[in-house]
């Protein structure tokens, strides 16, 4: 596989999970950029070493890990608003569904985020959670926890809205 075709058919859900992480789609679109660039600059070497499935492995890896990076950059610059630009609040149904979560997980610590989107959203396990953030399993599972409990007390009567899907 070429990187062209690599990054032209993951960059999509690079994406999403980047989204998802961040809350914000400039950096979500800066966060893939800088992910795909930092692939592309040892491609070679990674074609060589890994199949499909590790390619993506290690493109989550970069991705959250810029993101965490940034995220520990930005902290004192960061301006928190109570509304959400226009954009994100038009719609119905599925779409407010979307702008209610993505607001709650906007609300949780970057690694609370990080673990909420890649055991939920990609559906990875506790121990390949644990090996993305270079923890134990043990802190997934308390993160994970922790981090639920958060979004339970968040989404309170949207909550019930959430468990219809």
């Amino acid at each position: 596989m070429e990187f062209e075709e690599f990054a032209s058919t993951r960059s999509r859900r690079l994406f999403q999970i980047a989204y998802l992480m961040c809350g914000d789609w400039h950096q979500a679109q800066d966060l893939v950029q800088i992910t795909l660039a930092k692939m592309f600059t040892v491609w070679g070497r990674l074609r060589r070493g890994r199949d499909e499935p590790g390619l993506d492995a290690y493109a989550r890896k970069v991705l959250l890990r810029m993101y965490l990076s940034q995220r520990r950059l930005r902290r004192s610059t960061e301006v928190v608003s109570a509304e959400l630009p226009e954009q994100l609040t038009a719609g119905h149904g599925e779409s407010d569904l979307r702008v209610t979560l993505v607001a709650a997980l906007a609300q949780l610590p970057p690694r609370n985020r990080a673990v909420v989107v890649l055991r939920y959203l990609e559906d990875h396990s506790v121990e390949s959670v644990a090996e993305l953030l270079e923890c134990s399993p043990g802190a997934v599972k308390t993160l994970t926890t922790r981090s639920l409990a958060k979004l339970r007390g968040i989404l309170g009567a949207d909550r019930e809205l959430l468990l219809s899907l």
